[in-house]
């Protein structure tokens, strides 16, 4: 470790995170599985991939059976480390308040899998990744993904493991577009699905939110026309505003307006200037910042993308009661403060479900947490999941 009279070349500690970003993205550390050019992976664009990595994790046992496996998706900033504590953060899985033994999702009853999504930049095939055959990083030169692409590569890690019918699929946010996109079209794949604070399309309003982003990713001069991972270099300031900008619209008013009002931070008088004097300031700061240690910006690019491109109705004549069948049971759960995903779109996706002669039973739950609140501390969503799981579980045998 360098001491203070140790000189630090300019850039070391830059290229140390960027070598460690690449390192992830190769072999990361959790479970992954490669399939090779004789298994090639064709994309909605068209496209096709002839090296596909996938990285997962696991909690729980798979029975004999083989029928007590669930899938959880992450949303757009997640990843598989759902309920273990993170590599590069140290911090909880995203939803350890939810996975693990006596938890909504019990580990001592289910067997739990969460896969890293295709496009993402924690081990799975994406834009950090290098290509085996060229030995670069993928870059911009990996194609645009899509959630059905996604999925699909789900369902390949299943057939890995050797299970046919998944228990459940459960997610939130991009994490409920693919368990949508599961039941549209996979339903002899799902028992049962669980998706939460999410629609079957990308509203305008989103799409525009996300444009934002991205356009703040690219403006920054680190960005490097996409190649700044082989150039040792990261945008982290254009990503960090990136985060800060989306993170509003994960909260509520009255979230923000409840923990951070308009106080100042740490000073009776403001400083008249442009530092971060309210304590709102402080805190979108934070978020950006912690954000880029653990966040690849190009799978920002391609995984706001993918969101963007989602309607699932769009192969169905734009009928949305078209992409459903029967086999599979729903439990859809919305937030009455979430104006990301509103109320009225988890309604428009059970009304869906109903003209399709589906199972279905809704949820919408009253706080005051925003979109966010799918990540907190929301008991009547976990006694409706355990409750919907143990029922489904209970209907397919599995003890």
């Amino acid at each position: 470790m360098a001491t203070q009279s140790t000189p630090v070349e300019p850039g070391a500690n830059l290229r140390v995170e960027v070598d460690r970003a690449r390192k992830e993205a190769d072999e990361p550390s959790s479970p992954f599985v490669r399939f090779g050019p004789d298994q090639p992976f064709r994309l909605d664009s068209g496209k096709q991939l002839d090296h596909l990595q996938i990285a997962y994790q696991t909690y729980g046992a798979l029975n004999e059976e083989r029928s007590n496996a669930i899938v959880i998706c992450h949303a757009l900033t997640g990843d598989q480390h759902v309920a273990n504590e993170h590599p590069l953060t140290g911090k909880p899985g995203w939803w350890a308040r939810m996975v693990g033994p006596g938890k909504p999702i019990d580990t001592d009853r289910y067997f739990v899998i969460c896969p890293n999504v295709l496009g993402g930049c924690m081990g799975t095939t994406g834009p950090a990744s290098t290509n085996p055959e060229t030995g670069e990083i993928n870059g911009l030169g990996l194609p645009l993904v899509t959630i059905a692409d996604m999925v699909r590569a789900q369902v390949r890690l299943l057939d890995h493991l050797g299970i046919e019918k998944a228990l459940a699929v459960v997610g939130g946010s991009m994490g409920g577009m693919q368990v949508l996109q599961w039941a549209s079209a996979h339903p002899d794949r799902v028992f049962s699905a669980i998706p939460i604070a999410c629609s079957a399309r990308h509203s305008s309003q989103n799409i525009a939110f996300h444009e934002v982003g991205r356009q703040a990713v690219m403006a920054d001069p680190d960005w490097r026309g996409g190649r700044y991972l082989d150039e040792g270099t990261r945008p982290r300031k254009g990503l960090a505003v990136a985060r800060m900008a989306a993170h509003i619209t994960y909260m509520s008013d009255k979230s923000l307006h409840t923990k951070f009002g308009r106080e100042l931070q740490d000073r009776e008088k403001p400083t008249f200037g442009f530092d971060a004097d309210f304590q709102i300031e402080s805190y979108l700061r934070h978020q950006g910042v912690t954000f880029v240690e653990r966040f690849d910006a190009n799978s920002y690019l391609y995984l706001t993308r993918a969101m963007d491109y989602f309607d699932i109705a769009a192969g169905h004549g734009g009928l949305l009661a078209n992409a459903f069948k029967r086999e599979t049971r729903f439990c859809v759960v919305s937030f009455t403060s979430d104006w990301l995903f509103p109320t009225e779109e988890s309604r428009a996706v059970v009304r869906a479900l109903i003209t399709a002669g589906a199972s279905v039973s809704f949820v919408e739950i009253e706080t005051s947490g925003g979109h966010d609140a799918f990540l907190l501390n929301e008991p009547e969503m976990f006694d409706t999941i355990a409750g919907f799981l143990s029922a489904a579980a209970s209907e397919r045998g599995v003890r």
